[in-house]
């Protein structure tokens, strides 16, 4: 194996140690390294071609009764279209709303998002399945800004996109109602650094109001809003913003400094979205600036905001007491 985080993978994971001491070390290598991209998928096609024609219909049928990837979500549909109805509504007309593929190339979750590749599920033509659609709204919004800058190395042109996406996780998550496919509506902005932290700023409150928008009009009558300054440089742009959302009728917004997660995954300002559900509050959204468009175009430039809800979450808040809550957006 090579001398890289192989070996440490190699010591922390059991079912690995146990395969390669059964096959050989040398598999890993030849199966990542020692084939191309397309070689590789020759041979797991035929691989998964033969498993496939050795299962009968009553197998087919066990795994479908215990694979929890497969499993419909124990949801209902009309509640969880009313709430994404409420999120599409409260968009501002110049946001593009897409329909988005089902899987993403390879890497696509982990290459510029910290996102360990274990948690995503992988698929034998070389692509991943949808985790996150802030990761494929980020590449389309880099795209389009690469078009942008391409006619003009100044571009300010935004990019604004949206969608709404059934996604795959493959961690375990413990607890009742805890699935591996939830929907999240995802929300980006990409622009172009104007001076002054004016980009922050504004597309920040931008996307805190769209929030406000879309939970009220999904029924929550009392939200919380809450901000994380990840830098020193960045707290001038927390308190305009909490000024300017101040008068929001029902809406509290407050600052987490203690914040843990997403931490190393933003840069700048993060924030969580929660709603009020019976006696205590939920968490429907999370988002924050990511340097994805940067790494994607080669321009350090570029700024990007990324927001994700969960509607499943969402819809649950609406319709009974927080005790089956969805996995977080991040």
């Amino acid at each position: 194996m090579k001398p890289d985080g192989s070996s440490r993978q190699i010591r922390e994971n059991p079912a690995l140690r146990r395969v390669l001491e059964r096959y050989g070390p040398e598999l890993v290598d030849l199966l990542a390294d020692g084939m191309s991209g397309s070689d590789l998928t020759t041979l797991l096609l035929e691989v998964f071609r033969r498993r496939a024609d050795r299962l009968s219909p009553a197998e087919v049928m066990r795994r479908y009764r215990n694979d929890r990837f497969v499993a419909p979500a124990p949801i209902s549909f009309t509640a969880l279209r009313r709430a994404e109805e409420a999120l599409i509504s409260a968009l501002p007309d110049n946001v593009d709303i897409l329909v988005l593929a089902p899987v993403l190339p390879l890497a696509a979750h982990s290459a510029v998002a910290t996102v360990d590749p274990r948690k995503v599920i992988a698929t034998v033509r070389g692509s991943e399945v949808a985790a996150d659609p802030t990761n494929a709204l980020a590449l389309e919004a880099s795209v389009r800004r690469a078009q942008a800058l391409a006619a003009d190395p100044r571009s300010d042109v935004l990019v604004r996109l949206a969608a709404s996406q059934r996604v795959t996780r493959a961690q375990h998550f413990n607890g009742p109602g805890m699935l591996a496919h939830f929907q999240i509506f995802g929300l980006v902005t990409a622009g172009r650094d104007a001076g002054n932290r004016s980009f922050e700023h504004r597309q920040l409150a931008e996307h805190l109001r769209f929030a406000t928008r879309a939970l009220v009009a999904a029924g929550v009558h009392r939200i919380r809003i809450q901000l994380t300054c990840l830098e020193d440089a960045s707290r001038p742009i927390i308190e305009r913003v909490r000024a300017e959302l101040a008068g929001l009728p029902g809406v509290a917004v407050l600052e987490d400094p203690d914040r843990t997660t997403g931490r190393g995954y933003y840069t700048g300002i993060c924030f969580k979205v929660y709603a009020a559900a019976e006696d205590q509050y939920l968490e429907v959204a999370d988002g924050g600036f990511v340097d994805w468009s940067q790494l994607l175009t080669g321009n350090r430039k570029e700024r990007l905001l990324i927001s994700g809800f969960g509607v499943d979450r969402l819809t649950e808040a609406l319709t009974s007491p927080p005790d089956t809550a969805q996995p977080s957006p991040r």
